[in-house]
């Protein structure tokens, strides 16, 4: 391995988030990690215990998605979710937000929200997803302050499931408003180098993609995956 190949493979969440996800597939993904030193495998909350299992003894993490993909179940159900992944083996927790509340200037059930996750995760980190194609600027900056002052460990741009994916402008001005504290993660739609190269410049420090193997080796990726 390279050690420009092994630098990438640091940013990358290796993800497999499809419905029909199969174990044989899930478990590709954590040998996939593992051969690449990837930083996390990133998978549903039903997936947890089998990723766990593979990548027990190594570096690389176990990451679930909560809410995913809408955001816009019960807080009770995310926070509860969340405890049960926690529980299974996860060692960081990606949250989607609830983003009809954030666009109906429900500020304050946003902030319950992320809270209720947040204190469930304690030290484990919790990376908060907007979903920024379905904000405005004015939007982002605002779920962007209210993490910021929840002390999370990242804001991440998409769940890859919406009408988008990460954006440059977009991880620029989440870096730009949840300043040094809290960290910036892009996904969706980041498939190759040269977009995971342009997000890292734009201010993220982890990559969200089920591409990993091609970003790291440089080939070509194969499908539209996340």
């Amino acid at each position: 391995m390279t050690t420009a190949s092994r630098d990438y493979a640091a940013y990358i969440d290796h993800t497999l988030l499809a419905a029909d996800a199969t174990q044989a597939q899930i478990i590709t993904l954590c040998q996939e990690a593992l051969t690449w030193h990837f930083c996390a495998v990133c998978v549903n909350s039903g997936y947890v215990p089998l990723v766990a299992e593979q990548l027990r003894g190594s570096s690389v993490k176990v990451c679930s998605v909560i809410g995913f993909p809408l955001g816009a179940g019960l807080t009770a159900s995310k926070a509860f979710e969340a405890q049960a992944a926690i529980a299974a083996g996860a060692q960081e927790i990606d949250m989607v937000i609830n983003v009809g509340w954030l666009k109906s200037g429900e500020i304050a059930a946003v902030t319950a929200d992320i809270r209720a996750v947040r204190e469930v995760c304690g030290a484990i980190p919790l990376k908060v997803i907007l979903e920024t194609c379905l904000l405005n600027d004015a939007q982002i900056i605002k779920i962007c302050e209210i993490c910021r002052e929840l002390k999370v460990a990242f804001v991440k741009t998409s769940t890859g499931f919406s009408s988008g994916g990460a954006r440059e402008e977009h991880v620029r001005l989440m870096q730009q408003t949840v300043g040094a504290g809290v960290a910036v993660k892009a996904s969706g739609a980041v498939r190759d180098r040269q977009t995971a190269e342009a997000m890292i410049a734009a201010g993220a420090s982890r990559i969200g993609t089920s591409s990993g193997v091609a970003i790291v080796s440089g080939n070509t990726p194969s499908g539209q995956g996340y």
